[in-house]
């Protein structure tokens, strides 16, 4: 459990982060008639003036109320802190589906100390769900605790995945996909990271493996999955990281892992 101290800090920084993302998740239902688009890595992967616009909002709100921590966010509102404390914030994750008008797209906000991270807040207003998840103090679906699946077979999982924007990852993930579907109940591909790894947590799906996930798709959600009782690792076991995120319960994620590794 928790130290006293810690839990206090704990649940003041996730007081912050879910009134910022409930506000975050009002400015982004108002969308625009036009969006302007910033292409990153390829004509598949950019962001709109409304990441921007979110993202500012956020950093501006943490820092108005706790003006010595650091930020790390997607877009590049980054700043180095004194407090210990660091930020970790996706402002649209799932971009795609915020642009072509699909639910899913959520605000992503996590902190995390020298331990790891503390808290996690993942909000997706088009599906009306608040996650949250504290370190040593389980995770919560508006309010409710949730819990993972205890799912022990592939056959009978669902899964979910997303797909990377490198053209050449994405034919060898189209194949490994292919592979699996036959073995498993079914896939899912909601299109945005945090959510997906929340509803593993939620139960909502009973496993989860993406590649090229940055530390802003995995911080809040991976958190909130595993205090549901995942375990989220990289391909092999160990940390997840860049190459591979695998989330699920303690029997299926065993399994997945071996079939992906």
């Amino acid at each position: 459990m928790a130290s006293l101290d810690t839990s206090a800090l704990a649940h003041e920084l996730l007081t912050i982060a879910e009134g910022i993302a409930k506000k975050a998740g009002e400015l982004l239902v108002v969308r625009p008639d036009v969006f302007d688009i910033n292409q990153k890595s390829s004509a598949r992967d950019f962001a709109t003036q409304m990441d921007h616009a979110s993202e500012a909002f956020i950093v501006q709100s943490i820092l108005a109320q706790r003006p010595h921590d650091g930020i790390i966010g997607e877009e590049g509102g980054n700043t180095s802190g004194t407090s210990g404390i660091t930020w970790i914030i996706d402002p649209i994750d799932g971009t795609v589906n915020y642009f072509y008008g699909h639910p899913g797209w959520n605000v992503s906000i996590a902190a995390k100390d020298s331990s790891g991270v503390l808290i996690g807040v993942v909000y997706s207003p088009t599906i009306n769900s608040l996650w949250h998840g504290v370190r040593g103090e389980g995770a919560f679906l508006n309010g409710l605790p949730i819990h993972v699946t205890d799912c022990t077979s592939l056959i009978d999982a669902l899964v979910g995945t997303g797909f990377s924007y490198d053209v050449n990852q994405r034919r060898e993930q189209a194949l490994f996909v292919a592979n699996l579907i036959p073995k498993v109940r079914d896939i899912r591909r909601v299109g945005a990271a945090a959510v997906d790894l929340c509803m593993v947590a939620s139960g909502a799906l009973d496993g989860y493996f993406e590649a090229s996930l940055k530390e802003w798709d995995l911080a809040a959600g991976g958190l909130i999955a595993q205090e549901a009782g995942a375990i989220v690792t990289g391909r092999h076991g160990g940390t997840p990281d860049n190459e591979m995120v695998i989330a699920a319960g303690p029997a299926l994620h065993e399994i997945l892992m071996r079939e992906i590794g």
